[in-house]
């Protein structure tokens, strides 16, 4: 963990309420992974106590993309930064994702934000040679990741809680004819989701390598608060230091609440 101070190059509104941020992280960025988060400071001096977790999106040479909904102040805060204003940063923080040099076949799922760092990790799984179909859930078709931003090579499924693009309903029922196709899975977005995709790895009867990055407020983000801390089979694990990505397996899912829908929920406020 380092703080460091990075300057704003661009912002640029990609959806309703959602700007790509690209800051320029020097060295950082080159060693920086999906799955892995800046936790930036936002507001000037008392205005806003913590800082906010934010996954990164891309990077590429020095710079680094954040992917950042407008859902509360700080994110407000963050998404109005203009090119040349300076953010507060510690970071790359936690572990991210790894690829499997042995998965030629790889299904990303993205629920709502959750798509953010499943982006530059598919640009890298192509890097190498692999397949890549990405499975994202929204609410409506306003908040689907918009497919010009992916490379051409990418299978691109959507699924909306409305029906207003894609298939009707939740993404995890697009999955399971990918299901003997996929070498490794990847996936990050609310917690409903990926207990319902965990529940269908192991109904179904599959055993792909399955990764998942968790989504929690967090306070330090150095391990200390203990406010992202999560239920493992291991016992509780720190999203912020001992993920954010993790096993599947790993994770004890509770029960999710029978309304809960997929796709619709922003863990970064």
């Amino acid at each position: 963990m380092s703080r460091f101070v990075a300057t704003v190059l661009a912002n640029e509104e990609i959806m309703p309420a959602t700007h790509v941020l690209t800051i320029d992280a020097g060295a950082r960025a080159r060693n920086a992974a999906p799955g892995q988060f800046l936790h930036i400071r936002c507001g000037g001096p008392g205005q806003i106590l913590l800082r906010r977790p934010m996954s990164i999106y891309r990077s590429e040479g020095e710079a680094l993309q954040l992917m950042i909904r407008n859902v509360g102040k700080g994110s407000s805060w963050l998404t109005s930064r203009p090119p040349g204003e300076e953010l507060d940063c510690l970071g790359p923080q936690g572990h991210g994702f790894q690829l499997d040099g042995k998965a030629g076949h790889l299904l990303m799922v993205g629920g709502g934000y959750g798509v953010a760092p499943l982006v530059g990790l598919a640009e890298r799984a192509l890097r190498r040679g692999g397949s890549v179909t990405l499975a994202v859930g929204a609410a409506t078709a306003d908040l689907v990741f918009p497919v010009r931003l992916l490379p051409a090579e990418i299978e691109y499924l959507v699924a909306t809680d409305d029906g207003s693009a894609g298939h009707h309903g939740r993404v995890t029922e697009l999955l399971p004819d990918r299901l003997d196709w996929a070498d490794a899975i990847y996936a990050c977005g609310p917690v409903a989701m990926m207990a319902a995709l965990a529940a269908l790895v192991r109904n179904e009867g599959k055993s792909p390598r399955t990764q998942i990055a968790m989504e929690e407020r967090m306070g330090c983000s150095m391990g200390v608060c203990l406010g992202c801390v999560v239920e493992t089979t291991k016992g509780p694990k720190r999203v912020c230091t001992d993920g954010p990505v993790f096993d599947i397996g790993q994770i004890v899912w509770r029960e999710p609440p029978p309304t809960a829908l997929v796709g619709a929920q922003n863990g970064h406020l």
